[in-house]
């Protein structure tokens, strides 16, 4: 009996997979072992192995397309076998697989992405957006590195796409000539919708973009390099009146700005449309300003000289970075029920144990890199603090991965440190330095902000004394530790007044995970070993 190939979860935040190479083609006789594809997760691209013998019957997703967790890929069976029942009523790829060229491996109904038009003859290929972040849901076209008409090859990098993390590569899989570009540089795209078409020279890929889901199409605002990628609609738009464009019949907007326009109760006739044929777009709508302000700004300008300015204001679009930190920061606010805690620790001898380490060390070792060994140890005495709330249950981690919050530009980025509590002062001052770098310049991968179970913020740097932060992402840790300043100050003892530094921490804890006690216990062992650092070195 033929057997089904599913998409399988291959990392616990795995939502859908990429086939990043067949390693098998239809026919091919396959045993059980054998490796028949490469799939690109949200981690890393790794091996599917088969787990039967037989002959491959179908391959329902080519490569460079993505698959839902779970979707059918692939059959295997015997040769001639009836495989049709098997597909019938099974989940579809996230994108719409093409039909091999054997009979064999016709798509059926429930793949294919409209009925209505045959596109397996069209020798030409969609270019989808990438998941390329966990949290990602749409992304930013930073630059085209290629234009309509460029020779393309496997490997070559289309462009650089702006996610919620970094500024990543966008690399080809097909080799052919950029036919298409639907989304122009500084616009977004969701996840999965078209952006481009590979294919060869005079290739129909209209139909492509015909047979394609609405959800992956391009936004209609979107004017392609090709003129003939985009049709006029063919039904009269809603809005009755009339705007400055070559027809002068009817309104030239797109739905998008149509809403938008709506939204802020502007009348489309009173916009100029900067799109083909005098079209009004999204960003005519954004920076419209209607008369009546036009002219309640010119009577100001004009009233006597009583107030010393004119109020103003700019209008900032966000990236997708920002976006990022807004829903996952609204996230925890609204999930985790946090409490602070707040301890006073001596520096004195951190300070002097500084000053000998560096002495000796090929890096310069920062105080953050201190306290970043200091929480890495005292998480591993107080386990109940490197946890986090799974809604059924609690994860106690055995690990200890540490993210270091570092503010960029943009926003804030936050690279992980893996395993800190092993790493000697040395190694980890060259691990935050590199880090550190590579989120300044926008060059963190995937891998260097995921799996983080506890977080550190310092402004200390800032003169900042003491400060709150929100929990990072209570999925993954349940606390979050606040640094401030060192400060010199007077204190007295035995009736002796003596000058010292001293360093406010903040512990921002999730009470569904963390108690006070629990919180308190882990700052007195943070506090112990920064007050006697010798203990980080044995």
């Amino acid at each position: 009996m033929a057997e089904v190939i599913r998409m399988p979860k291959m990392s616990d935040t795995m939502t859908e997979g990429v086939i990043a190479a067949w390693n098998k083609k239809v026919g091919d006789v396959v045993k059980s072992g054998d490796i028949l594809a490469e799939i690109e997760t949200d981690k890393a691209t790794m091996d599917m192995e088969s787990y039967y013998d037989g002959t491959l019957l179908y391959i329902g997703v080519e490569k460079g397309q993505s698959v839902a967790v779970d979707a059918i890929m692939a059959v295997i069976g015997k040769p001639g076998e009836d495989y049709q029942s098997l597909l019938n009523g099974s989940p579809a790829p996230s994108t719409p697989a093409a039909a091999e060229t054997s009979p064999a491996v016709a798509a059926p109904e429930p793949v294919a992405a409209s009925p209505a038009v045959d596109t397996s003859n069209i020798k030409a290929k969609v270019v989808t957006m990438p998941l390329l972040s966990d949290t990602m849901t749409e992304g930013v076209i930073h630059t085209w590195l290629k234009k309509v008409g460029d020779k393309i090859k496997s490997g070559d990098i289309l462009a650089e796409i702006e996610t919620d993390k970094a500024t990543m590569e966008l690399e080809a899989y097909e080799d052919g000539t950029l036919l298409y570009i639907g989304i122009e540089a500084g616009k977004a795209a969701p996840i999965n919708a078209i952006i481009a078409v590979i294919g060869e020279e005079g290739a129909n890929y209209q139909a492509l973009l015909v047979a394609a889901p609405a959800s992956t199409t391009p936004p209609k605002e979107v004017v392609a390099e090709k003129p003939q990628a985009v049709a006029a609609p063919s039904a009269p738009q809603a809005s009755p009146a009339p705007v400055q464009s070559s027809s002068n019949s009817r309104v030239l907007a797109s739905p998008l700005a149509k809403k938008l326009a709506e939204e802020k109760g502007v009348k489309l006739a009173e916009i100029s449309g900067s799109g083909e044929g005098g079209r009004i777009v999204k960003s005519d709508v954004d920076n419209f300003t209607p008369k009546a302000q036009v002219e309640e700004k010119s009577a100001t300008s004009a009233a006597p000289a009583a107030a010393s300015g004119v109020e103003s204001f700019e209008e900032i679009p966000l990236t997708q970075m920002r976006k990022a930190i807004a829903r996952s920061l609204a996230d925890s606010q609204s999930s985790a029920v946090d409490f602070q805690l707040t301890m006073e620790i001596c520096m004195d001898k951190a300070i002097q144990a500084r000053e000998v380490m560096n002495e000796a060390s090929p890096v310069k070792i920062s105080f953050n890199d201190m306290i970043l060994k200091a929480c890495g140890v005292a998480l591993k005495k107080n386990p109940n603090v490197n946890s986090s709330w799974r809604e059924d249950h609690i994860r106690r981690n055995q690990h200890v991965h540490i993210g270091m919050a570092v503010a960029i530009p943009d926003g804030l980025v936050v690279p992980v440190i893996r395993f800190v509590d092993t790493l000697p002062l040395s190694v980890l001052a060259a691990t935050t330095k590199d880090l550190g770098g590579k989120a300044k310049n926008g060059k963190l991968q995937p891998k260097d902000w995921e799996g983080n179970t506890f977080t550190v913020s310092n402004l200390g740097m800032f003169g900042i004394e003491q400060f709150t932060s929100i929990i990072n992402n209570p999925k993954n840790e349940s606390c979050i530790l606040s640094v401030g300043g060192i400060k010199e100050i007077v204190a007295v003892k035995n009736g002796q007044f003596y000058a010292t530094n001293v360093m406010k921490l903040t512990l921002t804890c999730d009470h569904r995970v963390v108690d006070g006690a629990t919180g308190a216990a882990f700052l007195v062992t943070l506090k112990q070993l920064l007050e006697e650092p010798y203990k980080l070195l044995v």
